[in-house]
C-alpha cells in the first residue's frame, strides 16, 4: 500500500511538520495540500490547491477524490474567542471537510490533530476541550475506513522548518528537561507525522492516541 495524503494546515507549524515527514517517507507517494494562499513549498510528490473557503468545497471537490489519507492539522487557538466562534472554526469547519472527504474517499484514514486534555464527555468546564471532544466524537461516526484522534501536548519542532511558532522557538532549549519530567506530555513534531503514517499503513486498536501512543507508533515507522 502506498499513501496518497491530503494535508490541511500546511502553512502552520504542525501541518508543515507532518507534510515534511510525508515528503521524506517512501511509503507516501503523493501529498495534496489545501491552503488559502500559496505556501511556497515545492516537491516532486507535492500538489497544492488554493481555496479560500473551507466551508464550501464544491468548487474543488473533483480534485479531492482518489486519496486514502487525510492529516487534518488545521486549527485555531481558543484564546480570545467566544464559544460560538471557536465552535465554527473548529467543529463546523472540520466536520464539513471530513464529511466531504468521507463521501469522496471510502477507503480513507482520517487523522485529526486534537490536543492533550481534550474532553470526550463534552461536559467539562474548559470550552476548547469540550469543542475538541465533540469534534473527535463526531468524526468517529463518519464512514471513513478509520479515524484517529491525535492528542499531542508539547511538540518539539522539526529543525529548519519555516512555520515554527515563536512560543516553540523560545521553549526549545527546555526540551531535554521537559522530556524527562513530563514524558507523557512531550513528543517531537516528527513523532506526530511518523505516527500518522504508521496508523494509515497498519491501523491501531485505539481511536484516541495520547502522547505515549504517538511516540510508540513513531518508533515503529519505517522512514528515510
Amino acid at each position: 500500500m502506498k499513501i496518497k495524503a491530503i494535508i490541511t494546515g500546511a502553512t502552520g507549524m504542525v501541518g508543515e511538520g507532518v507534510m515534511h515527514e510525508c515528503l521524506l517517507n517512501p511509503d507516501v507517494e503523493e501529498v495534496l495540500i489545501i491552503n488559502r494562499k500559496p505556501s511556497g513549498f515545492t516537491h516532486a510528490k507535492l500538489k497544492e490547491i488554493i481555496h479560500t473557503d473551507f466551508f464550501n468545497l464544491a468548487p474543488v471537490e473533483q480534485q479531492l477524490a482518489g486519496y486514502n489519507a487525510c492529516y487534518f492539522c488545521l486549527g485555531v487557538s481558543s484564546i480570545g474567542m467566544n464559544e460560538a466562534d471557536y465552535t465554527k472554526m473548529t467543529y463546523t469547519l472540520t466536520m464539513h471537510v471530513a464529511e466531504t472527504l468521507s463521501r469522496l474517499n471510502k477507503d480513507m484514514t482520517f487523522c485529526y490533530v486534537s490536543g492533550a486534555s481534550t474532553d470526550s464527555t463534552e461536559k467539562g468546564k474548559s470550552m476548547w476541550a469540550r469543542v475538541k471532544g465533540k469534534t473527535e466524537n463526531d468524526l468517529t461516526r463518519l464512514p471513513f475506513k478509520d479515524v484517529y484522534n491525535f492528542r499531542p501536548g508539547y511538540m518539539q519542532p522539526t529543525p529548519g522548518l519555516k512555520n515554527t511558532q515563536k512560543y516553540y522557538t523560545y521553549m526549545s532549549w527546555m526540551y531535554p528537561f521537559l522530556k524527562l519530567v513530563f514524558k507523557n506530555y512531550v513528543s517531537t513534531l516528527k513523532d506526530v507525522g511518523l505516527a500518522m503514517i504508521r496508523v494509515t499503513l497498519f491501523g491501531h486498536n485505539k481511536q484516541v492516541l495520547e502522547v505515549p501512543d504517538i511516540k510508540a507508533l513513531a518508533k515503529k515507522t519505517q522512514f528515510v
